[in-house]
């Protein structure tokens, strides 16, 4: 069991969902992977709800604050990478050309965080712990795995993040299809962090930004895309094999874009 004490800098550690529906969003991913919902009280706004596994906290689905749904921000999982100081990150993350959306703040006493832009627009979140390091058990089904980036700029991607967070790429053999660079990092469990890949056509088309995307492990991905459409939810993408496993992507019934992985996993 993929079971974690603490995250390298550098890592992924956690994820969450800010949604239009929260309480239809619990039911929703309660019904797909299995997860109970406790809602954590937040001073001045909506309560945080810490989504658990076998005991284990996985990830967190809270209510989308005003400002973004004025702003016509459509419900999204949110990516959030571990590292040593929340300040000292936010400003690296502006030395290597990146935008700090949300500056470092406190987070109770959970930990200390950022909201940051990579040169191409993606968003992401930097965490430095406290009282949580995030995700308490990932690569497990019904938790969460991958991080995946798609962008406009690969070349510019992979240069900013080498010089915030000390990634290296590798580039996978796709054959005739799109590149895809896996992201590999000391810190992360056997090396390996997530993956970037070029934004499809049809999502520029679409107007879709770069953005970050987590994938969550299924037993099986054939059934949790049935699963997942008796609740409301809709495949948008695969299921697709590939050397490493199946694969697919589906959005909830909000709009949230998540990934489906079924295969083996790091421990």
């Amino acid at each position: 069991m993929g079971k974690r004490t603490s995250y390298g800098p550098g890592t992924f550690s956690w994820v969450d969902l800010g949604t239009t529906d929260p309480d239809a969003a619990k039911a929703f991913y309660s019904v797909l992977f299995g997860w109970e919902v406790e809602d954590m009280p937040v001073p001045d706004s909506p309560p945080y709800g810490i989504c658990r596994l076998h005991g284990e906290q996985v990830a967190a689905i809270y209510g989308q604050p005003e400002p973004q749904r004025s702003a016509g921000v459509p419900p999204n999982w949110f990516s959030y990478v571990t590292v040593a100081s929340a300040d000292d990150a936010a400003t690296a993350a502006k030395e290597a050309g990146g935008l700090v959306h949300a500056e470092p703040f406190d987070v109770m006493d959970s930990g200390r965080m950022a909201v940051i832009a990579d040169p191409a627009g993606a968003m992401f979140g930097i965490w430095e712990p406290r009282g949580s390091i995030g995700a308490t058990i990932v690569n497990e089904p019904g938790c969460f795995t991958w991080n995946e980036l798609a962008t406009d700029d690969m070349a510019k991607a992979g240069a900013f993040y080498e010089q915030l967070f000390g990634w290296t790429t590798e580039p996978m053999d796709t054959g005739d299809g799109p590149p895809y660079w896996m992201i590999t990092h000391d810190g992360a469990a056997q090396g390996r962090n997530g993956g970037i890949r070029e934004l499809a056509p049809e999502q520029a088309e679409a107007g879709v930004p770069p953005h970050w995307m987590p994938y969550f492990v299924a037993d099986s991905v054939d059934h949790a895309v049935a699963r997942a459409s008796d609740v409301g939810g809709t495949t948008v993408f695969g299921p697709l094999d590939l050397p490493s496993g199946r694969i697919a992507v589906a959005h909830d019934p909000q709009g949230a874009f998540f990934g489906l992985f079924e295969g083996e996993t790091d421990d």
